[in-house]
């Protein structure tokens, strides 16, 4: 059996993208920070640890997969955001996010490629955003952090693209979750040509095709989930 292993894959976009890949036949391994009972109830294999922590990440990963061992996929998902004007954004709201959405790529995907090289094979998928792809004001942090994703898929993509693995990044657009609740929609929704809110399943569904057997000659690219927000 296929396997796949999503970072911070126990809730919201995440928690869609495991149970989307588990019901495409992967033996699947959600990771997040802590057990709660609602991670604890997934029917998964769970895995915990802190992505800002490198250490921590590589030894749990290590104990997970063995020395050598490796997922056939890898979703790196795990993001936070604090808003707020770059002019008055303290320096923990700039590192915070930029540890947890980059360095935590780095930190959680890193220790895998070598695996992968020597398999010749495997597949790299980071969820980025919108904001990385054209910038947000008040996200200045966010944006940063995700457009540097972007950057490290594509460039990943032509590192390892002659080993059979691939590397591409989901950029969703505004998605109805517990992140973007407070937005004001009367105001958001006239910028989203289909006028509406993506779901977290339809995030899902790229980060699936992405994964799957129709997907094999495509690397180093972003798929976009926005509605029409960017294009």
């Amino acid at each position: 059996m296929a396997t796949a292993l999503v970072i911070g894959g126990a809730r919201g976009i995440g928690l869609a993208i495991s149970q989307r890949l588990s019901r495409d036949g992967f033996q699947v391994t959600a990771t997040s920070r802590k057990e709660t009972p609602e991670t604890a109830s997934l029917p998964f294999e769970k895995l915990y640890f802190d992505v800002t922590d490198r250490e921590g990440a590589r030894a749990a990963l290590r104990q997970r997969y063995g020395e050598n061992g490796v997922p056939d996929v890898v979703v790196y998902n795990s993001g936070i955001i604090k808003d707020g004007l770059f002019a008055l954004m303290n320096g923990e709201a700039w590192d915070s996010v930029l540890t947890t959405n980059l360095d935590g790529f780095y930190n959680c995907v890193q220790p895998l490629i070598l695996g992968m090289l020597s398999r010749r094979a495997g597949r790299v998928i980071a969820v980025s955003s919108a904001s990385g792809q054209a910038g947000q004001a008040g996200q200045v942090n966010y944006s940063a952090s995700k457009a540097g994703l972007i950057g490290a898929v594509k460039a990943l993509a032509r590192e390892v693209g002659r080993r059979g693995i691939l590397v591409n990044a989901v950029a969703p657009g505004v998605i109805e979750t517990a992140m973007t609740a407070t937005l004001p929609k009367d105001q958001v929704l006239p910028m989203i040509p289909l006028r509406r809110y993506g779901t977290v399943e339809e995030v899902a569904s790229a980060v699936s095709f992405l994964a799957g057997p129709e997907s094999t000659y495509i690397t180093g690219q972003v798929l976009a989930v926005n509605g029409g927000l960017v294009i």
